[in-house]
């Protein structure tokens, strides 16, 4: 088993894991491997059969936005998460050079929001659990009858209409990131092939197979149908990987949570643009989960705007999740840090302090964990190895929701004892 911080062991610690470090039991890691590779047949299954759908949702988009449309997005509780997800997309394009395009988070108040602010040329994403939310539906209709492209992520009373992929709702959230990543990068490459004629630029290595040829409307559809289709196999591939080689450290860090909360500790979530709406959607599926689940002491660091503006203002970015960590960590809590890069200074200094405290260490990580992992800062590092962040986010979803579901299973057999 390789160590949970990816850092080698000595011949002499081969058998005994760190201390704060909990060996993993066989069959939880047996229980991750499989609720990993699970997901990916079913969001091959939903993209093969979105796919000429979303091509045509993507075309409709890049037409609005051109024409000086806004995207608008809005869902309650946990699926308000992923609409600030998709807002920040939009509006802070992961791929540099990329235009930003207006987009709102209208969560707080979204009934009185839209029907105010809309504009015929706009499109509005609602999310909703897979039962659907009937106020989200409300909202898409009257959305619709004003002429606004909607997209319900599931529901009804959309344009577009995602059919649940499944019945749990930490999968469907899952393939719904997947979706609206899509989204953004399709309605670049719309944008690209607008403006180069037939040549989609600095966008090919989204979409290889449009190269520069020209094409038809008819062939370029069927074209980024097809490269949607690619991007569930990309993920597929990458969430094969972490479950073969990085189980273990998900069973270890579900058992190092699962003790601190049940020492009466909590989790303090924290990340940066989509990882801090991550970082709330996580905090949120512990405070409060789908229905049979226990909830579980957390707070995010990354849900308080005003505290958070009022540190970067006052003393500097680099301390806004430092200074929160210094108000309310206390002995027993676990730091859980996201970050695609593993070297975002702000997270660094927040670990930095959290093991200064003696807190136990949790950190979801992309690429090759970064200064993180180099400076051996989180007891237990799970890493999504990939560039693009994009496909880590994807993946980390599906580590981060298979970890709740562990920690579940811990404090379940905890409770049996």
């Amino acid at each position: 088993m390789p160590p949970p911080n990816g850092t080698p062991r000595s011949p002499a610690a081969a058998t005994l894991a760190p201390a704060s470090v909990p060996l993993a039991s066989p069959s939880l890691e047996t229980f991750v491997g499989e609720s990993l590779l699970a997901r990916n047949a079913i969001a091959e299954a939903c993209f093969a059969r979105e796919a000429p759908a979303l091509a045509l949702v993507c075309q409709e988009m890049s037409a609005r936005f051109l024409r000086g449309g806004r995207l608008l997005a809005f869902g309650r509780g946990a699926c308000a998460t992923d609409a600030a997800h998709v807002s920040v997309e939009f509006v802070h394009p992961v791929i540099v050079g990329k235009r930003a395009l207006p987009a709102l988070d209208l969560s707080a108040g979204f009934a009185p929001w839209t029907s105010v602010i809309c504009r015929p040329d706009d499109i509005a994403i609602g999310f909703s659990p897979p039962e659907g939310d009937d106020e989200v539906s409300a909202a898409l209709a009257t959305l619709g009858r004003a002429g606004v492209q909607t997209l319900a992520l599931p529901g009804r009373g959309g344009n577009y209409a995602l059919t649940p992929p499944s019945n749990d709702p930490f999968v469907l959230q899952e393939i719904v990131e997947i979706l609206y990543h899509t989204l953004w990068e399709t309605v670049h490459v719309f944008f690209e092939y607008r403006s180069r004629g037939h040549d989609v630029g600095e966008s090919s290595f989204l979409y290889p197979y449009l190269g520069s040829a020209q094409q038809d409307t008819g062939t370029l559809l069927a074209t980024v149908a097809a490269s949607i289709r690619e991007k569930a196999g990309d993920d597929a591939q990458l969430r094969a990987r972490v479950a073969a080689e990085q189980s273990d450290r998900i069973v270890a860090a579900a058992v190092m949570i699962a003790e601190r909360v049940k020492a009466g500790g909590k989790l303090l979530v924290f990340g940066n643009g989509g990882s801090a709406t991550d970082a709330n959607d996580l905090t949120i599926d512990c405070v409060a989960p789908p229905k049979g689940y226990r909830p579980i002491p957390a707070v995010s660091l990354s849900i308080e705007p005003a505290t958070m503006s009022a540190i970067a203002n006052d003393i500097g970015p680099d301390a806004i999740f430092l200074r929160q960590l210094i108000a309310h960590a206390a002995p027993d809590d676990v730091a859980f840090a996201f970050s695609t890069s593993g070297n975002s200074r702000n997270v660094v200094a927040a670990l930095e302090e959290a093991r200064r405290r003696g807190l136990a260490t949790i950190a979801l990580l992309g690429d090759d964990g970064g200064e993180i992992v180099r400076r051996k800062l989180a007891d237990v590092a799970v890493i999504a190895p990939s560039d693009y962040i994009p496909r880590i986010q994807e993946v980390q979803a599906s580590v981060y929701h298979v970890l709740r579901d562990t920690v579940e299973r811990c404090l379940t057999d905890n409770a049996d004892a």
